[in-house]
């Protein structure tokens, strides 16, 4: 298995629209994103409820059963998009992948 966990913070406006929207529709986009490649054990996108000062704006938590399906993953077409979406909206990126 390989978790994959990413961290991103977001412009207040960007792509013609606030923070809060590109938050919800990036949310949503990777969401919708489960179920489409083999492999793929968890995918969990959250804005955090209650940030401090120091939170990013939107996690994914990822779970892969190896580090074949990540790569399937990061390939696909509609995982592409949303990720070429996050760019136009994001100004901040982090991300760790280990296996378990």
């Amino acid at each position: 298995m390989i978790k994959h966990i990413v961290m991103w913070t977001f412009a207040d406006e960007a792509a013609g629209a606030d923070k809060a929207t590109n938050l919800t529709v990036v949310r949503d986009r990777i969401a919708a994103l489960r179920g489409l490649v083999p492999g793929i054990l968890t995918l969990e996108p959250v804005i955090p409820t209650d940030p401090f000062e120091h939170s990013y704006d939107l996690v994914l938590y990822s779970v892969f059963e190896s580090p074949e399906a990540l790569r399937a993953y990061a390939t696909h077409p509609d995982h592409v998009a949303v990720a070429g979406l996050i760019k136009a909206v994001a100004t901040t990126r982090v991300c760790v992948d280990y296996e378990v």
